[in-house]
């Protein structure tokens, strides 16, 4: 659910006895069920079970709304968590149906954020992060201008990602060279521009470039298109890059993988 929206909840609260003064009594509290969100970790990375980690539920009165904030914890990883921040109310007292609003979410809600394309753009973590809230909220320009310096920011950052994946295939050593001499090369379109044709064949994207689609959509820049114009291109960014990075991901996780494999075979051979 959004921020910001009031809505009517069937099972809001329930009662339960505690301790008041020295005197059990009967308070009505927030329920905290188990709840599915996405969990971004590398163990995890889908849908998984999370679990409220408080002490005791905070409790609900009919007379006003009252600020909870409720923390959740990854059931799976056990180190993601999510925090709402919410104001509820009940509508009759030791019956379950009342009013909540959430008016804040800790990471900010909206659609996951690939683990695999955060970890691979690193220090631009929280650019991208804007890019993505100015894309949720139809902000084309914002969006765009920050994906844009995503890109051009961690531009070696990438590119050494993909020699990592051209060396471990056997790329052809004019291959390398020219990923590395884009490396070196200081201006962003033409770093893009020198890079386009030398990317492994398991990085295309439907048999096309993943930097040379990069390049075409960022090198004008966002003069003379509309909001909705550099929405449309924010977006499609946005997707190519997660498509990189998960593919980037696969093909250097395999390799840790054999290598490991490798090592193992070498061992028991050598007992």
């Amino acid at each position: 659910m959004p921020p910001n929206q009031q809505v009517e909840i069937a099972d809001l609260a329930k009662s339960a006895y505690r301790a008041n003064s020295g005197i059990n009594r009967l308070f009505d509290l927030i329920n905290t069920p188990e709840l599915q969100l996405h969990c971004p970790h590398d163990s995890c990375n889908g849908l998984r079970f999370f679990r409220w980690i408080g002490k005791e539920e905070p409790g609900l009165v009919t007379e006003a709304f009252r600020s909870i904030y409720l923390t959740y914890l990854c059931a799976n990883c056990q180190r993601t968590t999510t925090t709402f921040a919410l104001a509820a109310k009940i509508h009759v007292a030791q019956l379950a149906p009342g009013q909540c609003c959430k008016f804040g979410e800790l990471p900010p809600f909206g659609p996951p954020k690939p683990a695999r394309l955060i970890t691979l753009i690193g220090p631009d973590r929280e650019e991208f992060l804007k890019g993505r809230r100015g894309e949720n909220q139809g902000l084309g320009v914002g969006a765009f201008i920050y994906y844009r310096r995503v890109v051009e920011n961690q531009k070696n950052r990438i590119l050494a990602e993909i020699i990592k994946v051209a060396e471990k295939l056997n790329a052809e050593p004019e291959t390398v060279r020219v990923l590395r001499r884009a490396v070196e090369e200081t201006q962003f379109s033409k770093a893009l521009d020198m890079a386009k044709g030398a990317i492994p064949q398991s990085l295309l994207v439907n048999g096309h470039s993943p930097l040379a689609l990069l390049h075409g959509a960022l090198s004008d820049g966002v003069h003379g298109r509309s909001d909705e114009e550099c929405l449309e291109i924010a977006s499609s960014v946005r997707v190519v890059l997660s498509d990189l990075s998960e593919r980037l991901g696969h093909a250097l996780k395999d390799e840790v993988e054999l290598t490991k494999a490798l090592s193992a075979l070498m061992n028991r051979k050598k007992h």
